[in-house]
């Protein structure tokens, strides 16, 4: 058994009568056009990954305004309170 119970002499003649329809040639520049999309649509995914990262460290370098002034108001005793 093969793949979903087709077997490799089943393969092979799907394979025949797809040259015998389209032919070589053709067969080779729809393989080419779509190694081409394949090749492109990675480029596309690595290129997105990569911005991705960046802004993602843009964001962690970049100091955090709410946390600075909570920090801050923290730091410093309350004015209000008698002691």
């Amino acid at each position: 058994m093969g793949l979903g119970g087709i077997n490799l002499w089943q393969l092979l003649i799907i394979l025949l009568i797809v040259v015998v329809i389209f032919g070589t040639k053709r067969l080779r520049s729809i393989g080419g056009d779509l190694g081409g999309a394949v090749k492109g649509f990675r480029k596309a995914m690595g290129d997105v990954d990569e911005d991705d990262n960046e802004s993602q460290r843009e964001k962690l370098n970049q100091p955090d305004a709410e946390f600075s002034e909570t920090h801050d108001e923290e730091s410093q005793p309350d004015r209000n309170q008698s002691t």
